[in-house]
């Protein structure tokens, strides 16, 4: 048997843990209060029969102010239930959205790293977070609305039929109209407009997040802002968006909703004029006007009814997006582990007939590739961009996991090591390494939380740091990022080597560590290099052949595959695509801007 598929409203509610009954319970409460509101109704229906029934001696009337106290009783009775439901339904949908990010981010925890690079931090953060603020809404308001909502437009329907139901049936026709233009936005092939409005909405803070971290660039190369042409393209994409729903699916069906609806009472004139002639026969003029009052006080709560339906509905559409948009991060993929962990015996580094295929490629990043670095040796990985040095280098430490072959750390297979331990055994420097907003104490601690200040500040010594700490304000208890005090790229690159430097792991994974370096930085860099690799397995990936001219082992990879490998001198001799771009660097680093010739 088929098994029944769960609405949004059910997933979501999976999250509330034991405060699931609480949602139930505040929507009861709603619905009760919404049929105590109507009380006052009755009553003001009440009250107007008795004052036609004894006009023009109205002193007779001595039920008005009973009726008033039972109006004004049941009016409050239906704000505090109202209120008291509201409150249940908060303390669950602050558990809901609560139990979304820690579950969200316990989830990303476990992704593999290489997760991060194809899904940006800020595109994440903006599913994860705001996603979770949108189900908070629903839950919170909005849920409890539709069922009051519901409740209030069933219980009109009940005392529109029953007092005339051919007044009833007038009201009911704007109602009627109403519906079908709401409809008209929000359902059949409109609904889509709102799930591309929240698509270009991921696409504006996914640009947004890259273009904020890109303001050094803009600043130090004087670029304007409409440069950063993504950034640009995402917010005229939400922009017409949001325009184009407003102008081409709302304008047209909202304008006839609101005219119906608060126009209500227009539809009763021609039936009560219908009825009038038949009534002053039949002497029941007064019972005319007693349910013309009526109908006229309730024409005017049938827009509230339908608003609130309407912006339920819509709210329940953005809850659904965003429970899509929450199910991609929940299903992101876990890194596997398992059951009975093996440790590696030595700091070998091997990689055995390695293929990899990035999801969603056609053509592998590695195909059949195999060497081995021995512990305490230097393996270069060179080669035109596009080669596969990155992704070679990122399947030691499982940021992904090959697609076949194998890659070793200490004879044992990477995935059989628990992701812990292996993480242990590698520390990275990339080229674009980030600190956090907070102390250097703390940013280097990172690598290795137990150490002591006096352990950090070794570290950083060894990293050529001493001059950085110098001229901060509070050495290495200074806050990064904060009161102007910022760091070049190459100092932030030398902080980031003390990281690795503390860490103290036996394979070390270097990715153009010097890349944006100046060349007072880069000698210091160079130094903390030699410090960091010292008795160490060494992967280094390198576009400056220069600085892979003492490896013990030189690899080329070219499309995927390893085409050449040897010492520098042997692979200069070989006259192969090393040879090549040896003679392309030199030719490079030579060159120059001839003098002008006099003419």
């Amino acid at each position: 048997m088929k098994e029944k598929k769960k609405s949004s409203t059910q997933i979501l509610l999976g999250y509330a843990g034991d405060r699931k009954p609480l949602t139930y319970l505040g929507l009861v409460l709603s619905g009760l209060s919404m049929l105590l509101s109507m009380t006052p109704y009755l009553c003001v229906w009440l009250v107007v029969r008795e004052l036609v029934a004894v006009a023009p001696d109205w002193t007779r009337a001595e039920t008005i102010s009973r009726y008033g106290w039972v109006a004004f009783a049941f009016a409050v009775g239906g704000i505090v239930l109202y209120f008291a439901g509201l409150m249940c339904t908060h303390l669950s949908a602050f558990r809901v959205a609560s139990n979304i990010r820690k579950q969200g981010v316990a989830r990303v925890m476990k992704a593999p790293l290489g997760y991060f690079d194809a899904n940006a931090s800020g595109l994440i953060r903006g599913r994860l977070d705001a996603s979770a603020a949108d189900t908070e809404s629903l839950l919170a308001h909005h849920l409890a609305d539709v069922v009051g909502a519901a409740v209030l437009f069933l219980s009109m329907l009940v005392l529109m039929l029953v007092f005339d139901w051919r007044m009833g049936c007038a009201c009911l026709l704007a109602a009627v109209i109403s519906i079908l233009a709401m409809f008209s936005m929000m359902g059949g092939k409109n609904a889509g407009h709102l799930a591309a409005y929240q698509a270009a909405q991921d696409r504006m803070t996914k640009a947004g997040t890259e273009y904020v971290r890109g303001i050094p660039v803009v600043k130090i190369f004087q670029q304007t802002v409409y440069s950063f042409r993504a950034f640009k393209e995402a917010i005229d994409a939400y922009s017409d968006n949001a325009e184009k729903y407003q102008s081409e699916v709302c304008e047209k069906p909202q304008s006839v909703n609101l005219t119906f609806t608060e126009g209500a009472f227009v539809f009763l004139v021609p039936v009560v004029l219908f009825l009038a002639p038949r009534a002053v026969v039949s002497g029941d003029l007064a019972g005319l006007i007693t349910d013309f009052a009526f109908y006229g006080v309730f024409s005017a709560i049938i827009s509230t009814a339908l608003a609130k339906l309407m912006f339920a509905s819509g709210n329940t559409m953005l809850a659904n997006i965003a429970l899509d948009r929450i199910s991609h991060v929940m299903d992101a993929p876990a890194l596997e582990t398992v059951q009975d962990p093996k440790t590696p015996q030595d700091s070998r580094m091997e990689f055995r007939d390695v293929s990899f295929t990035y999801e969603g490629a056609t053509v592998p990043a590695l195909s059949h590739v195999s060497f081995t670095a021995e512990p305490g040796q230097t393996v270069a990985l060179v080669g035109p961009s596009g080669g596969g040095k990155t992704t070679a280098a990122s399947l030691i430490p499982r940021f992904w996991d090959v697609t076949s072959g194998t890659v070793a750390v200490g004879g044992v297979d990477v995935r059989q090591i628990d992701p812990h331990v292996l993480m242990e055994q590698v520390a990275f420097v990339f080229q674009n390494d980030r600190l956090f907003k907070t102390s250097i104490l703390e940013n280097v601690r990172m690598a290795r939380p137990s150490a002591t200040r006096e352990q950090v500040l070794a570290a950083l010594s060894a990293a050529q740091c001493d001059d950085i700490l110098d001229k901060l304000p509070d050495g290495i208890d200074t806050v990064i990022g904060t009161a102007g005090t910022y760091l070049s790229g190459g100092e932030q690159q030398r902080i980031a080597l003390a990281r690795a430097i503390l860490k103290d792991a036996p394979i070390v994974v270097l990715d153009e560590a010097t890349a944006f370096a100046d060349p007072e930085n880069e000698v210091l860099i160079q130094r903390a290099l030699a410090k960091l690799t010292a008795g160490r397995t060494v992967i280094m990936i390198a576009h400056r052949l220069s600085t892979v001219v003492g490896a013990d082992q030189i690899l080329v990879l070219h499309e995927g595959q390893l085409v050449e490998r040897g010492t520098h001198t042997e692979l200069t001799a070989r006259g192969g695509l090393y040879a090549r771009m040896w003679a392309d660097y030199n030719q490079a680093v030579q060159w120059k801007l001839g003098e002008r010739q006099a003419v």
